[in-house]
């Protein structure tokens, strides 16, 4: 009840601004017209009544944003906001080869695509077999972050990719090349061999609350600086089966094949988002990287740095009544059960076995996947864990070395200190 009277009072207060706006603006405008019809003032007089029904108009619009009341939207204010940005906006061409082919976290599962022109992407693992690789054309979004050709896109966009094209709103055609991928959090910076671009202006993810308006501009099927408009669905979400490291914008702007890697815009034209994944099964259902995520992984690709995350090589999943009865432990067993530890990960060298049951680490009970994947996190690459483990019915006391992400968490030997996979319910 309180909260449908507080809703009606905000929408009365509303209102009552509105109309105490135009009525001064009108009074105003009323008195200066006046004023020139009676001869009685002269062409400053007009102009100062204009200049304060001007001033009081934009004072109380800056009330309205800083009241978070956001601010007017008119016919024209998604063509502007468009239109100013959609220079830094670029379209991304790329070719991949098919044979070989691995997602960026693994095999996606049927339900979700990434955001790739044409047809859906092959979900099979590594090929082989000998002779050329085919290669497929794909198509993706970025936008410029940096007046000397440094652009953001997805790292499902380029990575692996033999040749890099990007186009601008000018329609210029460059070359790019991959300063550096991140697999890890599903974002890459490209760069161009350009000066003075425009670009993109970043704001934040912070405080973003569903309900607010958001644009997506991108190239979906290949048809570049598509605009679209939306709202936030939902903060914070968390989508395992697309990358479990990340909690994502939820959006129902449209996004498809192609927007991939292209920017999420709030109703001031700054980038709040980059946008990644939709359920593909589903109707304006979008998931894009919060800014704030991405700021950090951007400015560690442009410098070149060696970007390190915790990873200990195993999956994890929970301790069910038919798991319990496989390993012969009672109902109410507490920890998580390890499926799967990677050959040469770190979990593996450090002695860690499939069907171990992990009850707590450094002390402290675990009793979820998540649990264990925040002790992992919460420490750094190259510093131990004491594992207390559930192994055929024993208790064993194990020390874990953290290691770092490798580019293919499946394959924990490939190390690439730019590129770091996704996990999942992977650590």
């Amino acid at each position: 009840m309180k909260k449908s009277l507080s809703f009606t009072l905000l929408i009365a207060a509303s209102v009552l601004v509105g109309l105490a706006v135009v009525e001064e603006t009108t009074r105003t405008w009323q008195q200066a017209h006046a004023a020139t019809i009676n001869g009685a003032g002269d062409n400053e007089l007009v102009q100062t009544k204009r200049s304060k029904a001007s001033s009081f108009l934009a004072q109380t619009l800056a009330q309205s944003v800083n009241d978070q009341q956001g601010i007017p939207l008119t016919s024209t204010t998604i063509a502007n906001i468009a239109e100013r940005v959609a220079p830094a906006i670029v379209n991304i061409e790329v070719n991949q080869p098919v044979q070989g082919l691995s997602y960026p976290f693994g095999n996606l599962p049927e339900g979700f695509d990434f955001f790739f022109n044409g047809q859906r992407m092959p979900r099979g693992g590594n090929g082989g077999g000998a002779g050329p690789r085919p290669e497929r054309h794909n198509t993706g979004t970025g936008f410029i972050v940096r007046e000397d050709g440094y652009i953001v896109t997805n790292a499902h966009v380029v990575k692996g990719a033999s040749k890099i094209t990007v186009t601008l709103n000018d329609k210029r055609q460059m070359e790019a090349t991959a300063i550096g991928v991140d697999t890890f959090s599903d974002l890459a910076v490209v760069k161009v061999n350009a000066k003075g671009l425009p670009t993109a202006e970043m704001g934040t993810s912070t405080g973003l609350r569903p309900g607010e308006f958001v644009i997506a501009i991108g190239s979906p099927m290949g048809y570049d600086h598509s605009v679209t408009l939306g709202i936030v669905s939902a903060v914070g979400r968390t989508v395992t089966d697309v990358n479990g490291n990340i909690n994502f914008i939820q959006t129902d702007a449209a996004i498809n094949p192609g927007n991939s890697g292209g920017p999420l815009l709030n109703m001031t034209g700054q980038v709040v988002g980059v946008n990644t994944a939709i359920a593909a099964r589903a109707q304006n259902i979008g998931f894009s990287i919060p800014i704030d995520i991405a700021k950090p992984t951007v400015t560690d690709l442009i410098a070149e740095k060696k970007i390190e995350r915790p990873f200990l090589g195993l999956m994890v999943g929970a301790l069910d009544e038919a798991t319990l009865k496989g390993l012969g432990l009672p109902n109410g067993t507490p920890g998580v059960f390890i499926s799967q530890v990677y050959a040469n990960g770190s979990a593996a060298k450090s002695g860690l076995e499939r069907m171990d049951v992990v009850q707590k680490i450094d002390g402290k009970d675990i009793m979820t996947a998540q649990q264990l994947q925040d002790a992992v996190r919460a420490r750094r690459v190259g510093e131990t864990l004491s594992f207390m483990i559930l192994r055929n019915k024993a208790v064993k006391a194990v020390t874990v070395t953290i290691g770092n992400y490798p580019s293919d968490p499946k394959n924990p030997t490939a190390e690439n200190p730019k590129r770091s996979p996704n996990g999942g319910d992977d650590e």
